[in-house]
């Protein structure tokens, strides 16, 4: 049975986040028996293995780094739209972004990220 949370977008970073095409109805994380797939409108969506998914935790998204489609360009993605819920998850295995970057970190702003986390370890 797959479980959707909503990604949480602050009203006042909605219209930055439409220009990605950022909906309430494609930001989400759902998840399922096999994967997470995570979408953040029409410039992010893929899936990963949950067996993958080494370990994740609720942190504070740093200021500096902002919101949208972010990166260190070095092993971090985040897809962030409020700075309030997000929740890192540690990859076993590096995922590609933008056919450039691998990334074993994903850092994703999360309406319930507790709930996402207890369904995550369940």
């Amino acid at each position: 049975m797959a479980t959707k949370f909503g990604m949480r977008v602050d009203p006042w970073w909605r219209p930055l986040l439409l220009v990605g095409g950022s909906t309430p109805a494609n930001s989400y994380a759902e998840l399922n028996e096999v994967g997470l797939t995570i979408s953040l409108g029409f410039l992010f969506n893929r899936t990963i293995a949950r067996s993958d998914i080494e370990s994740a935790e609720q942190i504070s998204w740093p200021f500096w780094m902002g919101v949208g489609w972010r990166t260190n360009f070095r092993n971090q993605l985040g897809l962030i739209g409020s700075y309030q819920g997000v929740v890192e998850m540690k990859l076993k295995t590096p995922i590609r972004v933008l056919g450039l970057l691998n990334c074993d970190r994903v850092a994703i702003s999360l309406e319930e990220p507790e709930a996402f986390l207890a369904a995550l370890n369940a």
